[in-house]
Parts: C-alpha cells; structure tokens; sequence
C-alpha cells in the first residue's frame, strides 16, 4: 500500500449475541457484510457466542444465511477477541489460550447489529462507551428505552404521544397475586397480545382472545423476560416508518410501509417473519391518503426524539379505521437485511442499501462517545 494513501476507517461488525434473536442478527450481518462498501471501509467481523464469547469470526457472508429452514449461529470457535477498555486505545485484542496476545489495530466504529438483551438494550453501548468508541445507533439510555416496552411507553406518552392500552407484569406480581394481574388484564379487554418486555422479532408473544389462554401466555412470554407486557389488541393497520440521522445531526423520516399477514397466522409471529414464504406482504409505500403519510411521518420523528434515539430507527403504528395514528413500539436497531422493512423503506425513501449503510456509518464517524 502507498504510505501516503490515508487508511481506511476500520470497521467492526458485531452480530449475534446472547438473546433469543441471536439468528436473526446473525442474518442481518451477513447482509451487511455483503454490501459495505470494502473501499470506504476496513472491515473486521466479530461475533458473540451465546454464551457471550466474543469471537474472530470469517468475513464470509453466505454462512450467515438462512438455508432450508436452518438458522445462522455463531459457534464460538474462532480466537476469542476483546475491546481493550482504555479510550486512549481503542484496539481488539485477540486472546488465544498458551499465546502472547496480539492487537487487530485500532477501531474507529462499531456497527453493533445485535438485536435484543445483551445488545439493543444499552448494554454493548456502555461497553462501547468506556472504551471510547464509536458505535452506530443509539446511545446508553435511549436503547435501554427503546427496548423496555414499559418504559418505552411511559417516556412516549409523556410527551403527548399516543400510545394502547396496557397492563406491566412484573415477576413478584405474578407470583404473589395472580388473580390481581388477570383482573388488570381484563380490564383493558379481549384480545390482548402478551409480550416479553423486553424482547423483539415477535419471540415469546402471545394473542389471547380470552381469559383461559392467560397463564400459559405469561408463562411462554416469562421464558424470555421476567418482566411482562399485555397490550390491547388495537384493531388496525400495521403502519412502519423509517427514521435516519445523517451526518450534520439532520433527522429524516422515510415513507410509511404496511405490513400485511395475508395467510396462515393470526398476526406478524416470528416464523411469518423470517421463515414462511408468502405468509406476509410488506407494502411500500403504504397505500394511505397523503395526510395520514405526513402524520406517520411526523410522529415518528416525534417518537425518535423522545426516546433521544441517534442514528437510526423504525417507529411503528397501528392505524385505526378512523385515520388515527398508536405508537406501538419504536425499534433502535430494525432488522437489516435488503427484505427487511427498514431498508425496504429507505429504498422507496431514494436511499439504496449500500448508500444507507455508508450514511450510518458515517453519522456514526462524527459522532463523539460521552455526554452529548
């Protein structure tokens, strides 16, 4: 290489991870990996077995597809790395067993494409912060909001934003006074949706449509997250919108899209996602009167700053039948494949694939770690 060519700034992507969606963020990156542009970008991959070992893993993205029904994992067996945790550093280091260890040089971003517990939930970004990184998306406390669904929703009505009904199930709850909780629950009425609080991809979640399907709701959401969420069942559209920061800290909202379940399931469940081909259709744009797009599109940019997401994000909507807009959830980390709803808005938005990841990274690049 030329001495005088100015390096590449280095890239870490970061997938897997110790959550259920460990798949799923497995798929994202290979996705990613595919598509960085590898002359804007040196690019290390790196990947977090579940049970949380941080592993060099080969830049190769086919295995980190979805084949015959068979999900991507990382395995754990490659030399285990570390971020040292000194801001005047900022290498991997890599730590083999009976070997001096050896650096990977400096890392100037992280794309941190973990989905869930351990990862989207301010977890890595603390991490990350210590170590005096760079890192895509949102910061400590807006992805630990983003990924409570109770709190999320606490910090989104307080700031006027429309938000279903909802009851919080905390474990001592359960346990000390069932009845309490079921008689809450039926107090916002039949059907509900019961979710891990703190937990994506449609993992662990339940439609109930009756007092009697309750307990083993709560029961199959509690294998994932102590703490529960039971939300009204809003009948409506499911609208989702796109949210981007670029690099001169201006914040853009895409086109709204619509998800449709158009066979074999009740609602949008995680085989339906990932799985099931033909089970769901994603509308891009959503086939909405042109007021009701500006709204979505609004509320989104209001739902991204009251959460203080950075970066990026995808805010979605339940749309009622009388053109009223619910904040269901908003995602600090979406789903990153080019079928996934996120890039598939940008898409329509002008933004393609690659161009989008070059932003992020980008916005990320002149981002400072610390108070900001």
């Amino acid at each position: 290489m030329d001495e005088h060519q100015p390096l590449r700034p280095r890239v870490a992507v970061v997938f897997g991870g110790r959550s259920s969606e460990h798949a799923i963020s497995c798929v994202t990156a290979g996705s990613v990996l595919r598509a960085i542009d590898r002359d804007r970008f040196d690019v290390v991959p790196v990947g977090i077995a579940r049970d949380g070992r941080w592993v060099l893993v080969p830049d190769d993205p086919d295995r980190l597809a979805i084949t015959a029904g068979r999900l991507p994992a990382v395995d754990g067996q490659g030399p285990t790395v570390v971020l040292a945790a000194d801001p005047t550093a900022r290498r991997l280091v890599v730590t083999d067993p009976g070997e001096i260890p050896r650096t990977l040089g400096q890392v100037d971003v992280v794309l941190p494409l973990l989905h869930g517990p351990y990862g989207e939930d301010g977890t890595i970004q603390g991490l990350l912060e210590l170590a005096g990184v760079r890192y895509v998306g949102s910061g400590v406390l807006s992805s630990a909001v983003g990924m409570d669904k109770h709190y999320m929703k606490l910090v989104l009505a307080g700031h006027g934003l429309p938000v279903c009904p909802y009851v919080v199930v905390r474990p001592y709850e359960w346990k000390s006074d069932p009845d309490a909780v079921r008689e809450s629950v039926a107090a916002i009425g039949w059907p509900v949706f019961v979710k891990p609080a703190r937990g994506g991809s449609s993992i662990g979640i339940s439609k109930v449509d009756e007092p009697e399907g309750l307990d083993r709701a709560i029961e199959l959401a509690h294998e994932h997250d102590p703490k529960v969420v039971v939300e009204a069942a809003v009948p409506g559209r499911e609208i989702e919108v796109g949210v981007v920061e670029e690099p001169d800290g201006t914040v853009h909202a895409s086109v709204p899209g619509e998800i449709r379940v158009v066979s074999g399931h009740e609602f949008y469940d995680f085989e339906a996602k990932y799985l099931e081909e033909g089970t769901v259709a994603l509308d891009v744009p959503a086939d909405v009167p042109p007021p009701v797009m500006e709204r979505a599109r609004e509320l989104a940019l209001a739902a991204f700053r009251a959460l203080g997401c950075e970066g990026l994000a995808r805010v979605d909507f339940f749309l009622l039948e009388s053109g009223e807009l619910v904040v269901n959830e908003v995602n600090t980390m979406p789903g990153f494949t080019p079928t996934s709803m996120f890039p598939r808005l940008w898409a329509a938005t002008g933004v393609a694939y690659p161009e989008l990841l070059q932003r992020l990274l980008e916005t990320a690049l002149r981002r400072p770690t610390g108070l900001r």
